[in-house]
């Protein structure tokens, strides 16, 4: 339904049998039963064709369903006599005005009010009402012409709704309150002041107090459709079954239309009546064909999801794609697609989908679920290049990251052979947590591995910062480091530096770690036999030369 400014009371301002006789017109017009006021109204033409305020009538209840054109044909089959007269003066300028013809009509309204020598409050009203609503009308100028019509009718609580809904369209929320309160002192049963005060609260996000006026509204005249309509909005996502109940309501009050249709569809579904929803759905669709909202399909999807048939479901996603213009989808489209092949163990459309749910995402901590979420798909493949790339965009300018995100991106880099990335997310954990060995010690694996014949030595700084930082804190995981530590350092002395005495040593600091370790005391005792020869050698060469 769309929300109107439009005083639907009015036609009550006038006087005489004319008004009293309009009255049913405009209480079907108050309820969106837009049809009906049309029907009601063409058959007080057909009985008086030469009512100025029934063509009035008529043209407004199309004015209000955004229908111009058929306003303005409406009146040009208005007999001549009456062409002249007030009512129809305002009708025509009210038409005029919303084709943005805002000089002609103007004339017109100026004529009207100098026809009834701005002694008339209802033409006054309705000038102002025209001005209201229309969307290039000029609220100001509304606010002038309300002030001689209160004059003229100083207990008419229907002049203040309208001066409210002016100010409202000014944006001027204050005085628009004012305007309202002063309509309810005047008169307590007006539903629509009421309804316009919940209208202020709901742009102030103050539920506790629109839906105080909203009751209100229904409590003054239990028969006014919008104030049903605007709690139904308010209860839809958060108590369905109790927005179904005023949905029904409204819809007791208000004419069927296709869009309550649509909305009475989902609130079926939202209230978990997924077969119902299911089928009345498919009837939109058989009835609208290719005017239907793609949308639909959607929901059709999401119930079958909810009653676990994810086959059938993915059929209805597929045609959602197929009908929905691009620019409609939204993340959470293609992360049920994402599911929905999950569900089907179909891990790569899975992933193609939660790539293009993170196209759409506009909420940055959803996105960052997505690349947690890629990142785990892409490990249970043993795809760790993707498990690396996706963790390092997991963790890139996220403040809720904890060092074992930092980790895990810097070991699946490791696992891809990515030794350099390895390295330099390691660098990254060794900055930010010195204190801890795990930096040290993959950065000095990372090095190792892409220096394979130990010619570089660039693993040996790291694993000799691994030794410092660890080696007064000897739990069983950092005694296994310290042996790999002094093992490699001391392979790295032996066969790239050639200095067997210190090799020894990092041997002998391993079995401080490893008592029981043969490969070192075979190592320090062929070291200690090299050494000796080496010295020999040494001493022979000095003899020699003396």
């Amino acid at each position: 339904m769309k929300r109107i400014l439009f005083l639907t009371a009015i036609i009550l301002i006038s006087v005489g049998l004319h008004a009293q006789s309009l009255k049913q017109g405009y209480d079907h017009y108050s309820n969106q039963r837009y049809n009906t006021a049309e029907n009601f109204f063409h058959t007080e033409l057909k009985q008086d064709a030469n009512n100025a305020e029934s063509w009035y009538a008529l043209s407004r209840t199309y004015l209000a369903q955004g229908d111009v054109q058929k306003a303005k044909d409406s009146l040009m089959k208005a007999p001549s006599s009456i062409q002249q007269e007030p009512w129809f003066l305002v009708a025509y300028g009210n038409v005029l005005l919303n084709e943005n013809k805002n000089d002609s009509a103007a004339m017109l309204f100026n004529k009207a009010i100098d026809e009834t020598r701005k002694k008339d409050a209802s033409i006054l009203a309705a000038i102002a009402d025209a001005h209201i609503n229309a969307p290039n009308g000029d609220a100001n100028y509304a606010i002038e012409m309300l002030q001689p019509a209160m004059k003229r009718d100083k207990k008419n609580g229907n002049l203040y709704v309208l001066q409210g809904n002016a100010y409202r369209k000014l944006h001027n929320g204050s005085e628009a309150y004012k305007a309202y309160q002063e309509a309810i002192a005047k008169d307590d049963k007006i539903a629509e002041a009421y309804f316009q005060l919940g209208e202020i609260f709901v742009t102030q996000k103050n539920p506790s107090m629109y839906l105080d006026y909203f009751n209100k509204a229904v409590a003054a005249d239990p028969e006014y459709a919008p104030a049903y309509y605007a709690l139904y909005e308010h209860y839809l996502y958060i108590e369905p079954a109790r927005a179904m109940d005023y949905f029904q309501q409204y819809s007791t009050r208000a004419e069927k239309n296709l869009q309550d249709k649509y909305s009475y569809t989902d609130l079926l579904y939202l209230t978990k009546k997924y077969n119902e929803a299911i089928n009345s759905a498919k009837e939109l669709i058989a009835s609208e064909g290719t005017n239907v909202q793609p949308r639909l399909y959607k929901l059709i999807a999401y119930s079958y999801q909810d009653l676990a048939d994810s086959t059938t479901a993915t059929s209805f996603m597929q045609q959602y794609f197929q009908h929905e213009n691009d620019s409609n989808f939204i993340d959470k489209d293609f992360e049920t697609m994402a599911g929905l092949y999950l569900s089907a163990d179909n891990k790569d459309s899975a992933i193609s989908y939660y790539g293009k749910a993170l196209t759409r995402s506009k909420d940055s901590a959803q996105t960052y679920n997505y690349y947690k979420t890629l990142a785990q798909l892409t490990k249970s493949m043993q795809d760790y290049a993707g498990e690396a790339h996706w963790l390092g965009k997991f963790y890139m300018g996220n403040d809720y990251v904890s060092n074992l995100d930092l980790f895990n991106w810097g070991l699946a880099a490791y696992r891809a052979e990515d030794y350099v990335q390895s390295d330099s997310v390691f660098a990254k954990y060794a900055t930010k947590y010195p204190e801890q060995g795990h930096g040290y010690y993959w950065r000095a694996r990372s090095n190792a591995a892409i220096d394979t014949a130990m010619t570089m030595g660039i693993a040996v700084p790291h694993y000799q910062k691994l030794i410092e930082v660890i080696k007064d804190d000897l739990t069983e995981a950092n005694k296994k480091w310290l042996v790999q530590a002094y093992g490699y350092l001391a392979a790295y002395e032996t066969n790239t530096e050639k200095d067997y005495g210190e090799a020894i040593q990092y041997f002998e600091e391993l079995l401080k770690m490893d008592p029981e370790n043969k490969d070192a005391k075979e190592y320090i005792a062929l070291l200690e036999r090299r050494l000796e020869s080496s010295n020999n050698e040494t001493d022979k060469n000095t003899n020699a030369t003396n």
